[in-house]
């Protein structure tokens, strides 16, 4: 294992005035956790796409699962521009994404697939707004999926909705890779369980926007370009069981008629593939 830190104090930022609470106060730290294992093709990109943020207090954490190709090549080549990282065995994503958020010293924490970039360099500034004029808890946005090898061909858009808890009712989720949340709930309601395996990422919305109902609010812009790809739709088997995961979610979190809305789920991203834009 190797853990390397460069974290900034706050100190080292310029003081902001804030209109909403009428002093002066340092601007909010956004936590970026990425998740790697074996991800040398993508993984340059991913983070330049951090490193070219105009908005400056970011901290950059990366959670590596002991990979054995060029992975850690390219975190060590990158250490200036990160926070912290580790290589060390884990139980999968969402057990990795875990401990980058017991990492986190970020008033706000988003994750960052390997293989995802930001769509461009305004996205975080566009977050911390979002957050700061709204006065929520959670911000989300819209998602582009394109081609592995092309990243500029676009071939599904997740076009988020407005919030409202009841439209967890038909099954509908915000893009978890757009799910920007404070660490202060974080903290206080937990994080991913690792146990629903590829629902996790559902199911901590779930409980944050539906069983505790926590303010949130829907940023209408892009926020990330994601490489189309993920186990949960690869096969019958596989969406079946993922089926099965999001009901037990569902379930936990009071959702009523848990059965119905796992089969509503899969249906409710079907504007994805005549969405472009």
């Amino acid at each position: 294992m190797y853990y390397q830190s460069n974290i900034s104090p706050m100190s080292s930022f310029p003081l902001i005035e804030s209109h909403l609470i009428g002093k002066i106060i340092p601007p909010m730290k956004v936590t970026i956790i990425t998740v790697t294992r074996n991800s040398e093709r993508y993984l340059q990109s991913c983070i330049s796409s951090v490193q070219k943020q105009k908005y400056d207090n970011i901290e950059h954490i990366v959670i590596d699962g002991n990979s054995d190709d060029n992975t850690v090549t390219i975190i060590k080549r990158n250490e200036e521009s990160l926070s912290a990282w580790l290589s060390e065995d884990d139980n999968g994503m969402y057990d990795a994404i875990n401990k980058g958020m017991k990492l986190a010293t970020g008033d706000i924490i988003g994750v960052l697939n390997s293989d995802d970039m930001l769509e461009n360099s305004m996205v975080i500034q566009n977050i911390v707004d979002a957050f700061l004029e709204n006065e929520v808890s959670v911000v989300y946005g819209d998602l582009k999926y394109v081609a592995q090898n092309d990243s500029k061909k676009v071939l599904r858009v997740w076009k988020g909705k407005k919030y409202s808890r009841n439209r967890f009712f038909g099954g509908w989720m915000p893009a978890h890779p757009t799910f920007y949340v404070k660490k202060n709930l974080v903290e206080e309601f937990g994080g991913y369980e690792n146990h629903y395996k590829t629902a996790a990422d559902y199911e901590l919305m779930a409980r944050y926007l539906f069983h505790h109902q926590v303010s949130a609010f829907y940023l209408d812009k892009f926020f990330v370009k994601m490489r189309i790809g993920g186990q949960s739709n690869s096969s019958i088997g596989n969406r079946l069981r993922a089926n099965r995961r999001d009901y037990l979610a569902m379930k936990k979190n009071n959702i009523p008629f848990p059965f119905l809305v796992s089969l509503l789920k899969p249906l409710s991203k079907l504007h994805q593939f005549y969405t472009k834009s």
